[in-house]
């Protein structure tokens, strides 16, 4: 596969599946922010278990770096299948999917091998998305928040409730 087309897949993929599916692409944004987190901060700890435990060659700091960034997001997807109801959340739900599918290609790259970064890299997806990274990430973290607080539940607390004590 080309590197090119590659990269297209990487920011492509996210976007088709979350539109078609009907899933919440914002609280899957935010479950690849946790993994990149994950990332960050306990790589090397659960490489190191992993390869106790298992008898396998999937221990690669590489591979475990790239399961602890996407998992969170997989699992997500999974269970949000079909959580965008209307007709307008699914069309706005497209930008959220998109801040998941260029924010996918900007952090899984670092983590590849040497080789395929490097060919990633020579894109020119890769050149234009790295140049506007932070747009991007930006502007993906503000339409998060957006739709974290349009999509909020409308009634968290029952009115009848609220300023008034319980009858017993």
């Amino acid at each position: 596969m080309s590197p090119t087309v590659l990269a297209i897949a990487i920011v492509a993929v996210p976007i088709v599946v979350l539109t078609a599916l009907r899933i919440n692409a914002t609280l899957v944004f935010l479950s690849l922010c946790l993994g990149e987190v994950l990332v960050m901060f306990t790589t090397s700890d659960v490489a190191s278990t992993v390869g106790i435990i298992s008898t396998t060659g999937w221990t690669s700091p590489m591979l475990v770096s790239i399961g602890l960034l996407f998992v969170p997001a997989i699992l997500t997807a999974v269970l949000m299948v079909g959580t965008m109801k209307s007709p307008l959340k699914q069309a706005l739900n497209v930008l959220p999917a998109m801040a998941v599918g260029a924010l996918s290609l900007l952090l899984v790259t670092p983590l590849l091998s040497d080789s395929m970064q490097a060919s990633i890299e020579s894109t020119v997806v890769w050149e234009q998305l790295k140049g506007l990274q932070t747009i991007v990430v930006g502007a993906s973290a503000l339409i998060s928040l957006f739709f974290l607080w349009l999509l909020r539940p409308k009634h968290s607390l029952h009115e009848e409730h609220i300023g008034k004590k319980h009858k017993k």
